[in-house]
């Protein structure tokens, strides 16, 4: 197995790398790259700013649209989207690289805690309460600062950022980038209160009375256990517990040499999870899949990214039990057969009788999906759940409570930071609207 480095994947461009791409750009009139992406960035506009030399006119562009324009720069799926869409697919050339544009507009600003680009707005004596420190949140807050509001963000955890911060690869964005976009963020006028656990250190009812409206943004909790006989052993993790301990240690005290490590799952966090395994010298790294490469929901780009760092993907096989006395010694599985689509398109399986097989492993780490927050959104009066524990809105993020709006993973199941930065401010603009001075 080789054990590539920790260095990114997209790296920064240069002067001239940035102004050669720039001027590739055809700067179309109706742009599908900027219908593609979810916060509708001004794609043209930035772009031909970088070219005429106006970085911080092109940062502008982009941050009022996304004002996480920084992190999604890095970690968007921009070959699915943005660049996905960009007409020179159709010229057989490749597209332009906006991601990386982006951010050689966005660093120079976000990541100089320094500069302030935006202020907030003349008070207007209203107060928003947000739950989760997250993008969803983030957005959500930012905007409203920016219109007058008091935004106080109550986050849980030690940190703010949600995955940003905790969950995604470190080849994507590291812990420390993460941390500074967060610290701009608050220079907008952001309070965000960490270590404050909503319904432990502050009850629901309180944010109810004491603030104008509540944005609820908590994301997704871990992966749940899989049931399997012998995942109580030492060895069997959460992939975002792994991936979280990870982005904050430092690299050169980390190491999985002379391990074998499998991941059950065919996510994108399944993709994080064998691929910073094979960057940490794991001997032998292994994705086990129930279903065949064409029905996995990691994107195609990110599975070819684990191929080439020589992860093995096991797939059609489904664990059924996890060995060993008191540590993982090895992974049981049994191979599947695939029938046809279901009602939502994915496609049934059977196990195969006979078929059971042993992969001899040292790590196993669980991403097979997060938990919805269900326990914890059943305490705020008038919001509503569907079959599958999302919360229930309105295209404005509205709740069945007058002052409860949502957004983020908590609505869509588990999108992209990007999807949620969309949500948090569609939200922010409907809670302006509502509550607004003179509202």
């Amino acid at each position: 197995m080789p054990a590539p480095s920790f260095a990114e994947i997209k790296p920064p461009l240069t002067r001239d790398e940035a102004l050669t791409e720039a001027n590739r750009c055809l700067f179309c009139y109706d742009a599908p790259c900027m219908r593609a992406c979810p916060t509708h960035i001004d794609v043209p506009g930035f772009i031909k700013k970088i070219a005429t030399g106006n970085l911080k006119g092109s940062a502008r562009t982009i941050l009022e649209s996304n004002i996480l324009g920084a992190s999604c720069a890095r970690v968007c799926p921009t070959e699915e989207l943005c660049e996905g869409a960009c007409v020179l697919h159709d010229l057989h050339d490749r597209p332009i690289d906006i991601g990386r544009l982006q951010r050689y507009a966005t660093d120079p600003l976000v990541l100089d805690a320094r500069t302030s680009l935006f202020v907030p707005g003349a008070p207007n004596g209203r107060k928003a309460a947000l739950i989760g420190g997250g993008p969803a949140s983030l957005a959500c807050a930012a905007e409203l600062s920016r219109r007058g509001w008091q935004a106080t963000v109550f986050e849980a955890a030690p940190k703010p950022g949600g995955l940003n911060t905790f969950g995604v690869a470190d080849y994507k964005m590291d812990h420390e980038t993460a941390l500074r976009e967060i610290a701009w963020v608050e220079q907008c006028g952001v309070e965000i209160r960490c270590n404050t656990q909503v319904g432990r250190d502050v009850s629901v009812d309180a944010l109810l009375n004491d603030y104008d409206a509540v944005f609820v943004g908590v994301g997704l909790g871990g992966v749940p256990p899989l049931g399997l006989p012998g995942e109580a052993l030492s060895g069997v993790r959460d992939v975002l517990d792994f991936i979280r301990d990870l982005k904050t240690q430092r690299k050169d005290t980390v190491s999985l040499s002379g391990k074998r490590v499998a991941v059950i799952g065919g996510g994108n966090t399944a993709i994080d999870g064998v691929t910073q395994s094979a960057r940490l010298g794991a001997d032998k790294v292994s994705l086990i899949y129930r279903r065949g490469r064409d029905e996995m929901p990691a994107y195609e780009h990110e599975i070819e990214l684990a191929v080439r760092d020589g992860v093995e993907l096991v797939l059609q096989a489904q664990p059924v039990a996890v060995e060993g006395t008191t540590t993982v010694t090895g992974l049981r599985c049994v191979r599947t057969r695939l029938g046809a689509p279901g009602a939502d398109g994915r496609r049934a399986f059977e196990t195969i009788p006979g078929s059971e097989f042993t992969l001899p492993v040292d790590l196993v780490l669980r991403a097979s999906g997060q938990e919805k927050r269900v326990a914890f959104l059943s305490t705020i009066p008038g919001l509503a759940l569907d079959r599958g524990g999302r919360v229930v809105v309105d295209a404005d993020g509205a709740t069945g409570h007058p002052k409860v709006f949502a957004g983020g993973d908590c609505v869509s199941g588990g999108k992209e930071v990007v999807n949620a930065v969309a949500e948090g401010k569609r939200a922010a603009l409907a809670i302006d609207a509502r509550f607004g001075k003179g509202n």
